[in-house]
């Protein structure tokens, strides 16, 4: 397998075309530097340097050894991994020919070059410009990103400006017409593009037009850079006004080559007979004003404007839809005067105020009336009837080249009357409502602007004074959500208010319940935009819209939407795909519905506004119930051991909560990944709002499952809001298990002087309670953390406790956790058989119990026993067996563990490069999921891998990383005391 490196686009991996997945976005932004450097050793910290600049988090280096390792592990897959090498000195990835698009584009421009024939010349750029996939780095976000992707797209645009310079030579200035002004648009003050731009378009008979490039060029200078046009251009401003001879074409005619168009992203030339009709008159043009400040849009633009060919020539009807403020008529007039030379016989325009406030839609009759007459048929020729106007309009059409634009559509059906026959027009409609029913239109869906194209057009109108303050300017079109109505008013607000500041502004729009009103002038508005959409919705969908706005997560599942709305899941699904349609919200995954953040603050303000306190409080009733019951149900399938974290002794729910049908394993661990942000969120509102039991539940329910795949935060943020509202509400034996929970939490994050004290607190609570299970969770956590303190006879006595804890109160699961805490005890003391006894036992309950983590982690300690008594290749196959099945469950944490087992292993073994590797990954996901201890066991293993390896300057650098860490210490005396005196007795 050939792996391909890309950077002339997204930054990729690919292998026979495959993109290979595995990459975090600052994976990509290190890889794209090595390549950039390909061959050349480059050190930590110079990454460092070209990553975050002269502020790098005190994380950097950490973070450069994890991306490495990530790329190892992708590369790895392709069995590729051997390009990129560790250095003494840093890090080189080394490319063989044809494996990066860069060198590619390099070699194709010098074969170029060195050629003696123009047209070869040519065709050869076209090959390397056909590398590029759009902007490069284009997902880099990194100190040096800007300036290496300004050098690549300067030596883009010059290997253009020689393509045209060769095309010109060879005759083929009609075919580089659209494709010189598709450039010259995107990059206004390059003087060498107009230039040639300026010659095609007057080879091609259109001297006016290539003046106006002209003057386009002196007005964008003078207004952005205060400078005139060189001389050179100047020139050839002079020749082609006197229409100079000596620029005409060559008399020798070109072979023809077909349309001259730089891949796909760029419009074929018109026909050369449409072209002749440029002379022609031109009829009105009744396009409104195109805004100068339109930005952006690229894609969607070379869309609009790409010439059909094919079955595509039947392609009549293109329709620009999206939510209020999204510019589609910004789009859609921009478009329709960039098209104009394409339609000679008429560009014409008619609101249809479907969405307009306190207007009926405009009906089919009179808007054709309004049509015809743009297009000149006299009123005593233009019919009564609507159906006679109609066919009129398409007789009309049928002769004639015509852009239409049909601005605010509600319909389907306010369309029909308007498509045309057999013609070669273009009707360009635009609607709040996706046309699903208009059969052969091309359909364009716009979502809000990227960031740069939103930082420009609000650069555009507020003006110089964004450059003093880039972030406050950024914080605000974030506020804005990238709407480009919102950005415009923002915008607005700010250059028509010279004593704000931009931070002033943001802090303004900050405010959620005075955002909406912010964002609104006397004559428009955010909100009251988005009011004309939701007053064209049905009783049914208004009431779904507004029930979603009090989801407090960041989306919905078609059953939580049920849940809210009390209705069967088949009903909602219908309304949420009618909100869909109508662009009420978005959705970012099958069956996932989600709101632009603007609507969702809408939305959620109508809900206050139109649904009683208590129909409120009933939707969120119901809405807790179903999340509960999910959760709880997915923690049955996943854990159905039934024993562990999530088995406290909590209130009994008052009512059912909505069935959650999860079949098996695999369905619960997708529905709990889909509906974790939105678990989450319910925790934290229920905490904050009243709702206790459920707050207990969900963090109950979520705890193991959340621990298991290390994602740590949202765990303890469960943890917390659980133990504050057991406090509160004074159930001492719910506080003492979610003290536990933080506890084993602090244990992971290397924490432990606190995670010994809310150990201990939970043991104490426990005995008061007589909550022998809450006691026995606590002494097990007490006893890793001694056990870590090197305090064998005090981990001794927990794990000890804890088994006999366990035993009285029937927990299988749990006495399987104690014997393997002696197992580990023993294990450090030397007494080896003892220690393998109690692994072995562990290993049985786990099995008979069908926790399959569980299982892994006892083969882990079975494996340490195993090194310690000599037995390498058992103890390498036991902890490869544990990887296996951690990788399998996604047990993100003990995956660390048994990365580190494996690379103890084969150190032992006399592998030391494959120690290093498993040592290299396990540093990454230690890293990535903020498992100290494995990050600190990682750099010791490195540390003896390159000593074994004859490296002793890595060897060094790892130890002292690791002595930074001290990862390998005592509990410091308080702690100690505390939990010594707290495990003082059995309970």
């Amino acid at each position: 397998m050939t792996v391909r490196f890309s950077i002339l686009g997204p930054v990729e991996v690919s292998v026979a075309g495959r993109s290979l997945p595995g990459l975090a976005p600052r994976h990509r932004g290190v890889l794209a530097y090595l390549l950039l450097n390909a061959r050349t050793v480059l050190g930590a910290e110079q990454i460092i340097d070209a990553m975050w600049g002269p502020a790098p988090p005190d994380t950097a280096r950490a973070q450069i050894h994890a991306a490495v390792a990530a790329l190892r592990r992708v590369l790895r897959t392709a069995g590729a991994d051997r390009l990129l090498e560790t250095r003494p000195a840093g890090y080189v990835i080394t490319v063989r020919a044809g494996q990066l698009d860069l060198e590619d584009f390099t070699d194709r421009l010098r074969a170029a070059d060195e050629a003696d024939d123009p047209a070869r010349a040519a065709a050869g750029i076209r090959r390397g410009l056909s590398l590029w996939r759009g902007r490069p780095l284009a997902d880099v976000r990194a100190d040096y990103a800007d300036s290496a992707r300004a050098r690549l797209q300067e030596r883009r645009l010059s290997a253009y400006e020689h393509l045209a310079e060769l095309e010109l030579s060879l005759g083929r200035h009609e075919q580089l017409v659209d494709e010189l002004a598709a450039l010259v648009a995107a990059h206004p003050l390059r003087e060498r593009l107009s230039g040639r731009l300026m010659l095609a378009l007057h080879r091609a008979g259109r001297q006016a037009d290539a003046l106006a490039v002209a003057r386009g060029l002196r007005r964008t200078l003078t207004e952005q850079q205060g400078l005139d046009p060189g001389r050179a251009f100047v020139a050839l401003e002079r020749a082609i006004l006197h229409d100079d001879p000596a620029l005409a074409a060559p008399a020798r005619p070109a072979t023809s080559r077909g349309p001259s168009a730089a891949g796909a992203l760029l419009p074929a030339a018109a026909p050369a007979r449409e072209r002749a009709r440029a002379g022609r008159p031109r009829q009105a043009n009744f396009l409104p004003y195109d805004v100068p400040d339109f930005c952006g849009r690229a894609a969607e633009l070379a869309c609009l404007l790409a010439e059909r060919s094919g079955a595509q020539a039947a392609v009549t009807v293109s329709v620009i839809d999206g939510m209020a403020g999204i510019g589609k008529t910004a789009l859609a007039v921009h478009a329709g005067h960039r098209l104009a030379e394409r339609y000679p016989d008429g560009r014409l325009f008619v609101d249809l105020q479907g969405h307009a406030a306190g207007r009926a839609p405009l009906d089919a009759g009179g808007a054709l009336g309004v049509l015809l007459r743009q297009l000149g048929v006299p009123a005593e020729r233009i019919p009564v009837s609507a159906a006679e106007r109609a066919g009129l309009w398409r007789a009309e059409l049928a002769g004639r080249r015509v852009l239409v634009v049909l601005d605010n559509v509600a319909g389907t059906e306010q369309v029909r009357p308007f498509l045309p026959g057999a013609t070669r027009s273009l009707l360009l409609v635009t609607s709040r409502r996706r046309l699903t029913d208009l059969d052969g239109a091309a359909c364009l869906s716009l979502d809000p602007l990227p960031a740069a194209d939103a930082i420009e057009l609000f650069a555009r109108i507020v003006g110089k004074r964004v450059d003093d303050e880039p972030l406050a300017a950024l914080d605000i079109l974030h506020l804005c959500g990238f709407l480009p109505l919102a950005v415009r008013i923002a915008a607005g607000r700010l250059r028509h208010r010279p004593r704000w500041s931009a931070a002033h502004l943001a802090d303004r729009l900050r405010d959620q319940r005075r955002r909406l009103a912010e964002l609104s002038t006397s004559e428009r508005g955010v909100a009251a935009a988005f009011a004309m959409s939701y007053q064209q919705l049905d009783a049914e969908q208004r009431r779904m819209f507004r029930l979603l706005g009090l989801h407090p997560g960041p989306d919905a599942g078609v059953r939580a939407a049920a849940a809210l709305a009390g209705i069967a899941p088949e009903r909602a699904g219908r309304l949420l795909e009618d909100l869909l349609d109508a662009h009420m919200v978005r959705q970012h995954q099958a069956d996932r519905y989600t709101f632009h953040d603007l609507l969702r603050q809408y939305a959620h303000a109508i809900a206050e506004d139109e649904e009683a306190p208590a129909a409120r409080r009933a939707a969120l009733h119901r809405l807790f119930d179903h999340c509960v019951a999910g959760a709880s149900a997915a923690a049955a399938l996943l854990f159905p051991q039934g024993r562990g974290a999530h088995r406290h002794t909590l209130p009994p729910a008052d009512r059912p909560g909505a069935p959650v049908v999860l079949r098996d394993a695999q369905e619960a661990e997708a529905w709990l990944e889909a509906e974790r942000p939105g678990l989450v969120a319910a925790g934290a509102y229920t905490a904050a709002h009243g709702w206790p039991a459920h707050t207990l539940r969900l963090a109950s329910a979520l705890h193991r499952y959340l621990f298991d795949r290390a994602l740590h935060a949202e765990a303890l943020a469960l943890a917390e809001q659980a133990l504050h509202v057991s406090a509160v509400s004074g159930d001492h034996s719910a506080q003492g298990r979610f003290l536990t929970d933080l506890a084993w939490l602090d244990w992971r994050r290397g924490r432990d002087e606190r995670a010994a004290r809310l150990a201990a607190r939970a043991v104490r609570l426990a005995r008061q309670t007589g909550d022998r299970f809450g006691e026995a969770r606590a002494r097990d956590c007490l006893g890793h953390l001694f056990l870590r303190g090197h305090d064998q006879e005090q981990a001794h006595h927990c794990f000890l406790t804890a088994l006999r804890l366990f035993r009285s109160v029937g927990d299988r699961c749990g006495e399987a956790r104690g014997q393997m805490g002696l197992g580990l005890v023993y294990e450090r003391l030397g007494r080896l058989e003892a220690a393998r006894g109690h692994h072995h036992r562990a290993l049985e309950l786990y099995r008979e119990l069908g926790d399959r983590g569980g299982e892994a982690v006892a083969l882990m300690g079975l494996g340490a026993v195993h090194g310690r008594q000599g037995r390498y290749g058992r103890a390498h196959g036991l902890a490869l067996r544990a990887l296996r099945a951690q990788r399998a469950l996604g047990n993100r944490g003990h995956e660390t563990e048994a990365l580190n087992a494996l690379g103890e292993a084969a150190l032992a073994l006399g592998a030391p490069r494959q120690a290093a590797e498993q040592h290299e990954a396990a540093l990454a996901l230690a890293c990535e999921v903020g498992f100290r201890h494995e990050q600190a066991r990682a750099l010791q293993g490195l540390a003896r891998a390159h000593d074994a390896l004859g490296r002793p300057d890595l060897a060094q650098g790892y130890a002292r990383r690791a002595l930074s860490l001290c990862a390998v210490r005592a509990v410091a005396p308080a702690a100690r005391a505390a939990g010594a005196a707290a495990v003082g007795g059995a309970g």
